[in-house]
């Protein structure tokens, strides 16, 4: 179960690191994407940053159980919050189909790490 949480969880930071840094950047496609999801510009550099801080803890956890729970509970709200943006504008199943297989292997990557948030710090 060990390799199958760290494939997922190394498959996650590498998505969301290069998700965040490209919304932070303000890359075309990301700008072009908020625009025409009636969201403001400065939305999409605070969920770039979230993506980022979820990322950095899915990277800690190799270290700590607890922060690949925290990761992953963070990155499946952002992707229950993409969902949600992608049904407002009523997208194809096509174009949301990305954004649902990213939030369906974060909550399996936090089920089989859920156990472990109990000793997130500051929980304790």
């Amino acid at each position: 179960m060990d390799i199958l949480v760290i494939v997922l969880q190394s498959l996650l930071a590498l998505m969301f690191v290069m998700a965040g840094l490209s919304k932070m950047a303000g890359v075309k496609m990301h700008v072009d994407n908020f625009t025409r999801w009636r969201l403001p510009q400065w939305f999409r550099v605070v969920t770039g940053f979230v993506q980022l801080v979820a990322a950095a803890a899915l990277i800690v956890g190799y270290w700590d159980d607890s922060w690949t729970a925290a990761g992953a509970l963070l990155l499946a709200l952002v992707g229950i919050g993409g969902i949600l943006t992608h049904v407002r504008v009523r997208d194809s199943l096509k174009e949301m189909f990305p954004i649902l297989l990213i939030a369906a292997i974060a909550i399996v990557l936090f089920f089989l790490r859920m156990s472990a948030l109990a000793d997130f710090p500051g929980f304790q």
